[in-house]
């Protein structure tokens, strides 16, 4: 095929974001400073998320059979690149510089982090499966070294060894569900596969078995009931910015590329397949819900919390019609943009380092009296993530509810209700511990570094931003309207 510019205008944010690693690995080479790698990640997200502008321009564009680069790929990727943006100034505040900061080499988390946030833009954009193949592992394989990046912390390489182990047998069963479906439709390509299974009515056994599989593998990935018994170890043992890049990035990206393979065909969402989902989706909600409320760790907390959120993100999957792209597009942005602030909490709570983060409940017991920015932050977040009225969070459910509602799922829209209402517990029981005033407590205020700062000033945008958006959703819900599958 001959390559034209609109195919390199289209590949833009992804051909930037590598070259961005490149220019960081190098850097790195020729001399190591904290602060010149993270202003070269930081310069080179910054570009990749402004040349989607230009590639919105020429989409929708098939760039090989591998990749589509069209609407929904480029709002999908603007979000992995904002949100990997938000976990590059986290680690820098994290990390700390000079005596004070991480013992161990600093930068390469840096460029661990670029490497997986390319392979998120291959996810989103792929329409093949070997496109899909490529970009989940490049995305998985650089976040084990992630999880594992505080070596001497003994809950980190536990971390690091679970996911990568789990990981590969997600990876496992996704192969075998591809192999499945190349044996029935003699193609490895999204659409060939959905006129194939079209074409024969209901799917085969065999179909469905390779689309169950690959299920299996996808659902591994985002922490899916009864696949999610990685989740919560690998919250708390990953250093805080990674758990961030962890509940955000990465889950958006295998949720985006879900929604593409189910979306191929109306068959591969019928029958038996829709049943599972929705099963899946209802186990999720409870069991998230359920076992968060004994947790008295925070990253725990929030690892049980966003199992039950893919949860409710299932319901518009299982939907599939009507108002189901529209919801899933508002419920990730909103649910990406509360995830990073309560993470970012943590992490300015946990950093200058100091061997273990700064996550268990106790913690955070009048943490109104020490730190009142952080504890505005979590709490909005906290608001946001229970889906409260004037909330971006509220926006999100509430789409949600409307998709199920408009598809009868009345089984779903109950599940839904009933886990919002265990989350509130929760989520409110995490605002209180804030607020609560110690006995013999000493005001103290924390001398923050620059880089903290900056990492402050982004968490207070963000809780700007959350508030803004639940009261006045309008321009998201346009920028998402026009980002289709259809593109």
């Amino acid at each position: 095929m001959d390559f034209t510019i609109q195919h390199f205008i289209a590949l833009a944010p992804l051909l930037i974001t590598s070259a961005t690693i490149i220019v960081v690995m190098l850097a790195i080479a020729w001399r190591r400073n904290h602060s010149q790698t993270f202003l070269l990640s930081v310069a080179g997200l910054n570009l990749a998320l402004l040349s989607i502008l230009p590639a919105l321009k020429v989409a929708p564009l098939a760039v090989t059979p591998l990749l589509q680069i069209d609407s929904f790929a480029c709002l999908y990727m603007a979000l992995i690149l904002v949100a990997t943006l938000a976990c590059v100034t986290l680690a820098h505040a994290y990390l700390g510089e000079g005596g004070t900061g991480y013992p161990g080499n600093r930068e390469e988390l840096y460029l661990l982090i670029l490497m997986a946030a390319a392979g998120g833009l291959v996810l989103v954009s792929a329409q093949h499966l070997a496109g899909l193949f490529v970009g989940l592992e490049l995305l998985s394989v650089p976040v084990y070294g992630l999880v594992a990046y505080a070596f001497f912390n003994k809950r980190s390489l536990e971390a690091g060894i679970k996911y990568m182990v789990l990981s590969a047998a997600g990876s496992a069963f996704l192969l075998f569900g591809m192999a499945l479906l190349y044996a029935e439709a003699g193609t490895l390509s999204f659409s060939g596969i959905g006129h194939a299974l079209a074409a024969t009515g209901l799917p085969s056994p065999l179909a469905q078995m390779g689309l169950g599989m690959m299920l299996i593998g996808l659902a591994f990935k985002l922490s899916l009931v009864p696949f999610h018994l990685w989740t919560p170890d690998v919250y708390e043992g990953a250093p805080a910015p990674v758990a961030a890049f962890l509940a955000t990035a990465s889950k958006v990206a295998v949720f985006a590329v879900m929604v593409r393979l189910f979306q191929i065909s109306p068959v591969a969402s019928s029958g038996v397949l829709s049943t599972v989902l929705t099963v899946i989706a209802i186990a999720s909600i409870l069991f998230g819900n359920l076992l968060a409320l004994t947790q008295s760790n925070l990253k725990r907390l929030l690892g049980y919390s966003s199992i039950a959120h893919f949860g409710y993100l299932l319901i518009a999957l299982v939907a599939s019609k009507g108002l189901a792209m529209e919801a899933i597009g508002v419920y990730l942005v909103t649910y990406v943009i509360t995830s990073l602030g309560a993470f970012g909490v943590i992490t300015l709570m946990s950093s200058p380092y100091k061997g273990r983060d700064a996550d268990a409940l106790y913690e955070y017991r009048g943490l109104f009296w020490r730190r009142p920015y952080l504890t505005a932050v979590l709490t909005v977040m906290m608001l946001s993530l229970a889906g409260i009225p004037l909330t971006a969070g509220f926006i999100g459910k509430f789409y949600i509810i409307a998709t199920g509602v408009e598809s009868h799922q009345w089984w779903l829209v109950g599940s839904l209700v009933l886990g919002s209402a265990i989350g509130v517990f929760y989520y409110l029981r995490v605002m209180v511990t804030l607020y609560l005033i110690e006995p013999n407590l000493r005001r103290v205020d924390a001398q923050l570094h620059w880089e903290q700062k900056a990492g402050g000033v982004m968490l207070l945008a963000i809780a700007v931003l959350a508030f803004f958006l639940g009261l006045y959703p309008q321009p998201l819900l346009t920028l998402v309207q026009q980002t289709g599958l259809a593109g």
